[in-house]
């Protein structure tokens, strides 16, 4: 026999909430498959469920669509940061540049390995350092650094951090969006859940089997067929 499943996305619950709400103005009070109570806190919850998914998908999208242009700037920045300590070690090899200037920078005086810059705090973090140390070292009467300057370092890694933080309030927005739809999730289905029990219960003398799935249907229950089970079998 066909089984019912709980709508297991949003999309889905939305679904399912309108098409009972739906019945309080197509059906006579004394016609309804589910109690007046029930359909009343369906009324009253369903818009602002549809107005969370609403936000929330609004606020993923807009992080979506600004994710392409702000990888782009952390490709950048990334590039001239990592080009500029590169650069720096072979000075410090050439002895064009003291060893213990790197201690300026926040560099490991023992290596000369580029840091992690693969997460973008990371990147954060280490940008501001170079930046810094290159101002206090050429304050000290140090040569600077060519090719890159750190000027063109600062450019890149300016624009990059205001993507960085732009993108860090947008993601903020998505999880908080998402934390309130997510809350509201189990009301949903507790509501779902009441209708349609009511549905098949005042529902369950009528035949055949497919008569009564159809009823129950136009409430938006859902009725799922297991695999090789044949839909006419439902009807014997």
């Amino acid at each position: 026999m066909p089984y019912r499943r709980l709508p297991n996305t949003d999309q889905a619950r939305i679904r399912s909430l309108k098409a009972v709400a739906a019945k309080a103005d197509s059906y006579n009070v004394y016609d309804l498959a589910v109690s007046l109570k029930t359909l009343r806190e369906i009324c009253n919850f369903l818009p602002k469920f549809e107005a969370a998914q609403i936000y929330y998908s609004e606020c993923y999208a807009r992080q979506s669509e600004a994710a392409p242009k702000h990888q782009q700037h952390v490709k950048m920045a990334r590039l001239y940061v990592s080009h500029f300590i590169q650069v720096l070690n072979l000075a410090v090899i050439r002895n064009e540049v003291r060893a213990i200037h790197k201690n300026l920078y926040g560099l490991d005086l023992q290596n000369n390995v580029v840091p992690d810059l693969s997460s973008e705090h990371a990147l954060a973090e280490w940008g501001r350092k170079i930046i810094d140390g290159e101002t206090r070292r050429t304050t000290q009467g140090g040569v600077p650094i060519y090719n890159p300057t750190i000027a063109k370092v600062r450019v890149h890694y300016d624009i990059f951090m205001e993507s960085y933080e732009k993108q860090k309030s947008l993601q903020a927005l998505t999880a908080r969006s998402l934390e309130q739809l997510a809350s509201m999730r189990a009301e949903a289905d507790a509501l779902i859940l009441d209708a349609w029990n009511q549905v098949e219960k005042r529902y369950e003398k009528v035949i055949p089997a497919e008569k009564r799935m159809e009823l129950c249907r136009d409430y938006g229950l859902i009725y799922y067929y297991r695999t090789g089970e044949k839909k006419r079998e439902a009807s014997v």
